[in-house]
């Protein structure tokens, strides 16, 4: 009981201001380093300025998870004989996730702000726009959905969907620097500046890299000798870490909420679903019988019979529909599957790591000029490039190859055929994963670098894929009408919260 009031206590704290975020102070032994006596927060000592520990605020929409060790993988039987979810154990970290699943008029606020923005750059704001063709359907009335469904008022509290999984991560990335920009204004170091544009637009990574001025309205005091006023800097606690895709393994956890099955360590019962239980109704006296996810019952039935609808629902259900799991999530079961950051591997449990797997790293340093100054792009953001095999083999000692995903020993890592017979030896990574020469011809397979995860079942969808176990992949570029996201964010400090 006391830990499901203390998560409670941290959603309703919500976006609250970040406590002890001043200057360590009072005259005690901390007022100095401990290792060379200079004392800190003194003009007189060099002005090294030290804030007092602070606790990381919760985000808009998010809600605290907090981390701790579960079996991820199969907890029934594998129907579709994949044997691609292998039960191993695992630990997770703390982290935050979205209450809900992003909505349409989350969706169309991000979309009015690349528009209004990024006037000189009109493939901005297309290049994110959903695919609303997802709904069209060769032998079903799906048009109406199509025109009316992302847009219309109606719908603005349902799920947003034909968005694909670089497009989900774009959203994220727009989100970061809306809340951070947010942030500084609410601290008084920025003015709102709604004529932004082009590249003149706020971003975290160029705010932090010196790279962003914007509509100041004072900087904060500097204890440096030589300076009377500095920016506000990673160190001073007050920007959040970015929105992101959770990770599958964070995905599962979450869905799991197995906070409210345990007692001191011990799991009363391993869970199917998000709830208690191998059953898909409601069990409690008030709502007994009634569907606790948005999804198919049978052929042809997605929502039941006229008068007593089962789940209210023919397509996707607002996204507070249902009942929230004991971490406070809605639709982790049902309503449409969710995109996560991983790239698909069917034996991805065979070599994933025990603390916070995850597969995907594409390891990106700062481009910078002659002088070390970090360069933006014409979007006003700071351009990456990818670590080359070489600046790997040199740090590692190792010789030339291509670390790009694990166990990349070397180029010729990317395939499996016969030792004598490799090919595709100057093409690194793994775009021809599995590929073969064998009797003069050239297999492939769809599971390549680009093939992304998704979970959770749909509203067009069968129990089975309720299971937050289940996994299936689609192309990073494709899009479907059953298929959304929800953001999350690493929580830094203390993995039990406030």
């Amino acid at each position: 009981m006391y830990r499901k009031i203390r998560i409670i206590s941290l959603v309703v704290a919500g976006f609250a201001v970040m406590t002890s975020c001043g200057l360590i102070g009072g005259g005690g032994k901390s007022d100095e380093s401990s290792k060379t006596g200079w004392k800190y927060n003194d003009p007189d000592m060099g002005g090294f300025e030290v804030r007092n520990a602070v606790e990381q605020v919760t985000g808009p929409g998010l809600v605290f998870i907090e981390g701790g060790t579960f079996t991820e993988g199969r907890v029934e039987e594998d129907v579709m004989y994949d044997w691609n979810n292998i039960p191993r154990r695992v630990t997770v970290s703390s982290f935050y996730m979205d209450e809900t699943e992003v909505s349409n008029v989350d969706y169309r606020e991000y979309l009015y702000w690349l528009g209004r923005v990024y006037v000189s750059y009109p493939e901005v704001y297309k290049q994110a726009l959903p695919d609303t063709l997802v709904w069209r359907s060769p032998l079903a009335y799906n048009e109406p959905y199509v025109q009316y469904y992302f847009r219309h008022p109606s719908y603005n509290d349902y799920p947003v969907v034909g968005v694909n999984w670089l497009q989900a991560n774009d959203y994220c990335s727009w989100r970061t620097d809306r809340v951070n920009e947010k942030l500084l204004i609410d601290e008084g170091i920025l003015n709102p500046d709604p004529n932004q544009t082009d590249e003149n637009n706020f971003n975290t990574e160029a705010y932090l890299a010196g790279q962003y001025e914007g509509l100041v309205n004072q900087n904060l005091p500097s204890l440096d000798p030589n300076k009377e006023s500095r920016r506000v800097q990673l160190e001073d606690g007050i920007l959040l870490p970015a929105y992101r895709l959770p990770t599958e393994a964070e995905w599962e956890y979450a869905a799991l909420g197995l906070i409210g099955n345990s007692f001191e360590e011990r799991l009363y019962e391993r869970r199917i679903y998000p709830w208690d239980g191998h059953y898909l109704r409601n069990a409690s006296r008030k709502y007994r019988g009634r569907f606790m996810a948005n999804f198919v019952r049978g052929n042809g039935d997605y929502m039941g019979l006229a008068g007593d609808l089962n789940d209210n629902a023919s397509i996707t259900a607002p996204v507070k529909s249902f009942w929230p799991n004991d971490y406070g999530l809605y639709c982790m079961a049902g309503n449409v599957n969710e995109w996560v950051a991983d790239v698909y591997r069917d034996l991805t449990s065979v070599d994933e790591a025990a603390l916070n797997p995850y597969r995907g790293n594409i390891f990106k340093v700062p481009v910078t000029d002659e002088n070390g100054v970090a360069q933006k792009d014409s979007l006003g953001r700071i351009r990456y490039r990818e670590v080359t095999p070489e600046e790997v083999a040199n740090r590692y000692n190792f010789q030339k190859a291509d670390y790009r995903n694990y166990k990349d020993g070397d180029l010729k890592s990317a395939i499996l055929t016969d030792q004598a017979n490799w090919i595709g030896e100057d093409t690194p990574g793994s775009g021809r994963m599995y590929a073969q020469n064998e009797q003069a011809q050239d297999y492939t397979t769809l599971i390549n670098d680009n093939s992304r995860v998704y979970k959770g079942g749909s509203w067009m969808d069968r129990a089975y894929w309720l299971i937050p176990s289940t996994r299936r992949f689609l192309d990073e570029k494709s899009a479907r009408a059953d298929l959304g996201f929800r953001c999350a964010m690493t929580r830094v400090g203390s993995p039990a919260g406030f």
